[in-house]
């Protein structure tokens, strides 16, 4: 399965995702980077930047700076990761930046009821998250 994230609210994302992938179905994220945060965007920048700098570098823990990660991470905490379920589930699910030239001739599913645009006016993608990191994101 490939789901398009362009203006998908992350978290309603990412419970989707966690079911599938649960269920034992593979899915592709594209378009990981066009995927949102709603909320004040001074405020997410915040909570991102406090997450990031938390613990010792040598140490942990350690959170992502680029798009792709940001989301897998966000569908971790989904799954019951430390358990053999959740760790097989977690290999399942991809996620892209833009959408790769093997995927462009699949079919791309886009979750209309997940859309920022019906409910929200404060939102922040994660690429502008990202580029507030210090990720290099063009």
């Amino acid at each position: 399965m490939i789901i398009d994230a362009t203006d998908s609210i992350l978290g309603r994302l990412a419970t989707i995702v966690a079911k599938k992938a649960l269920m034992g179905e593979d899915v592709h994220i594209v378009n990981a980077e066009l995927a949102v945060i709603t909320g004040d965007p001074q405020r997410e920048f915040a909570t991102f930047k406090r997450a990031r700098e938390r613990g010792a570098p040598l140490v942990g823990p350690y959170f992502p700076r680029t798009p792709e990660r940001i989301v897998k991470r966000t569908i971790r905490g989904m799954l019951p990761y430390k358990k053999p379920r959740g760790r097989e589930a977690l290999k399942r699910v991809i996620c892209h930046v833009g959408v790769p030239e093997k995927l462009q001739s699949e079919k791309i599913e886009k979750i209309d009821a997940i859309s920022v645009h019906k409910t929200h006016s404060k939102f922040v993608t994660i690429k502008q998250i990202s580029a507030q990191l210090g990720a290099r994101v063009e």
